[in-house]
C-alpha cells in the first residue's frame, strides 16, 4: 500500500510512511524525526502521532524488541490477523511473514482459554541465511 492510495493520510502521516517505505529496514521514531526535520518536523510527538495512525491503518508495524517501526510488506495488511518478523541480529535485516499454522495454534489456545485476542505480533531473533553462510 502506498501513502497516495490511502485518502485519510495527513501530510505528516504520508511523510512518515514515505520515510519508512524508503528505509529498507526498521527506523526508530527519533531516526524518522531526524530525516524529516527539513519537512517541518520539530518534535517526537509529531512522529509518534503519525506512527500511531499508520499502525492503526495496518500500514506500519512496531517491532517491540527493537523499539522501532517498519512499513508493512503486504498490500492491504489489515487483511491478515497476525504478522511475524524474522530479525537478523547480525545484519539487522527484517523479514515480514504470516505464520498461518502457528497462528492457528495460538487461536485454538485463545478460544480454549477464553482469552480475547486483540493483536498478535511475533518476533523471531536469530541469524539470517546470508549471515550464517558468511561464517
Amino acid at each position: 500500500m502506498n501513502a497516495v492510495s490511502h485518502p485519510e493520510l495527513t501530510k505528516n502521516q504520508a511523510l512518515v510512511f514515505g520515510s519508512l517505505s524508503q528505509a529498507g529496514g526498521p527506523l526508530t521514531a527519533y531516526a524518522i524525526l531526524d530525516q524529516l526535520r527539513d519537512s517541518g518536523f520539530r518534535a517526537p510527538l509529531q512522529v509518534y502521532r503519525a506512527l500511531d495512525k499508520l499502525v492503526e491503518y495496518g500500514m506500519v508495524h512496531r517491532l517491540e524488541s527493537l523499539n522501532a517501526f517498519v512499513a508493512c510488506a503486504h498490500e492491504g495488511c489489515t487483511g491478515h490477523g497476525a504478522v511475524a518478523f524474522a530479525i537478523c541480529e547480525k545484519c539487522g535485516d527484517v523479514r515480514e511473514f504470516s505464520p498461518d499454522r502457528a497462528i492457528a495454534l495460538l487461536k485454538e489456545w485463545t478460544e480454549t482459554e477464553g482469552f480475547r485476542l486483540t493483536r498478535t505480533t511475533i518476533e523471531l531473533r536469530g541469524i539470517c541465511r546470508q549471515c550464517s553462510a558468511a561464517n
